[in-house]
């Protein structure tokens, strides 16, 4: 990426401060691509900010972009289904968000700086919740997040890791809840991906029980 004179990079989000509240305002206020000319409402995310999962997906579509909440209509009730197996809730457990907290029209793919942009505001999210676990759900996500060209399929059902103040957070790869609902038996491997995911958080969350015992 290229930067200013003074060090600045022109597709990093200017930072009025690190918390919750100052990232959703600046996510609300942006106006650094065009997305902001089509958008209905930005997407900031939902969820709680102790969540010790982060779900991402790829963009707002037409009802998130309505609504400002993200994974809404089928794909959302899909997804709190799957989430629902495991025993998780939307409302108490995970943290959702996007790339992208604005819509591209027509749903078309993301151009260069929208992706740069928003990632930034994505990479700061995860700084700020810290989660155990960053389940990616579709090729945008995984490959954004990752830095990779690699598919969905050559991905899932390994632990990657993605590096956030010190710490390496473990990612698990799996697609996007409206692919599956085009791609009904890909839903087991999508299950299985969710298993992953569980055994890893567990892990993830008894190191850092051992870790404050230790500290203690």
């Amino acid at each position: 990426m290229s930067s200013q004179p003074d060090g600045s990079n022109p597709d990093e989000p200017e930072r009025a401060g690190d918390s919750w509240e100052a990232v959703r305002s600046e996510v609300s206020q942006c106006r650094r691509c065009g997305l902001c000319d089509s958008r209905r409402k930005t997407v900031f995310g939902e969820g709680s900010p102790q969540a010790r999962w982060m779900l991402v997906g790829e963009a707002p579509g037409a009802d998130e972009d309505a609504q400002g909440e993200p994974f809404v209509g089928m794909a959302g009730r899909l997804l709190d289904q799957m989430l629902a197996a495991i025993r998780l809730s939307r409302a108490t457990d995970v943290f959702i968000t996007n790339v992208l907290k604005c819509r591209p029209p027509g749903n078309r793919n993301p151009e260069p700086l929208e992706a740069r942009t928003c990632s930034a505001y994505l990479h700061r999210q995860i700084e700020l919740l810290q989660p155990d676990l960053i389940l990616l759900l579709g090729r945008f996500a995984v490959q954004s997040v990752l830095d990779t060209d690699a598919s969905v399929a050559s991905l899932r059902q390994r632990v990657h890791h993605y590096q956030a103040r010190q710490r390496a957070i473990p990612v698990v790869c799996t697609y996007h809840p409206a692919y599956l609902l085009r791609n009904l038996p890909d839903k087991r491997k999508s299950w299985e991906d969710l298993c992953l995911a569980q055994d890893v958080a567990a892990q993830e969350q008894a190191a850092r029980r051992a870790g404050a015992g230790t500290a203690a």
